[in-house]
């Protein structure tokens, strides 16, 4: 295309979010919470709670908001999980993305009272979240959180 650069030209922005893997064991077995972004008219993702820090949040601080303001769930942290990492382009600028993950669980809340960046939260059992999650470094980081959970 005339004028465009290749995206080894663009400049590239570091960015960070942190969010959590919330785990609940249930009469049919451990479950996974996941939201859905409708992503265009004809597509949705199913994905982990995570967002951007506010100032002078920490990671964690920014994981436990993040949860309970996207899941409407009040949430704890049990344990570190770790990073996942990928790079994708937006408006021109080539985005170098870390996002931290820890395993939570629930302390309380309703699923009913999440925010608008999910369009619906609910629980999956973990086989089905693993099937519908549609970023495979999330698929990863679940896989990473199951021994942590004490699930592997």
């Amino acid at each position: 295309m005339a004028g465009s650069r290749p995206s080894s030209d663009r400049p590239v922005v570091r960015a960070f979010s942190a969010g959590g893997v919330v785990i609940r064991h249930s009469t049919h077995g451990p479950e996974l919470v996941l939201g859905r972004r409708r992503r265009d008219h004809h597509h949705s993702s199913w994905s982990l709670p995570k967002g951007t820090p506010d100032d002078g949040e920490t990671p964690a601080e920014t994981a436990l908001r993040e949860v309970t303001e996207e899941t409407g769930l009040e949430v704890r942290i049990v344990d570190t999980i770790g990073d996942i990492h990928y790079r994708f382009v937006r408006d021109g600028r080539r985005i170098d993305k870390t996002v931290h993950y820890y395993l939570m669980e629930v302390t309380g809340g309703d699923l009913a009272d999440h925010d608008h960046e999910f369009d619906e939260v609910r629980w999956f059992e973990i086989a089905e979240a693993e099937a519908v999650m549609c970023f495979p470094t999330e698929r990863d980081i679940l896989v990473r959180a199951l021994p942590v959970a004490g699930l592997a």
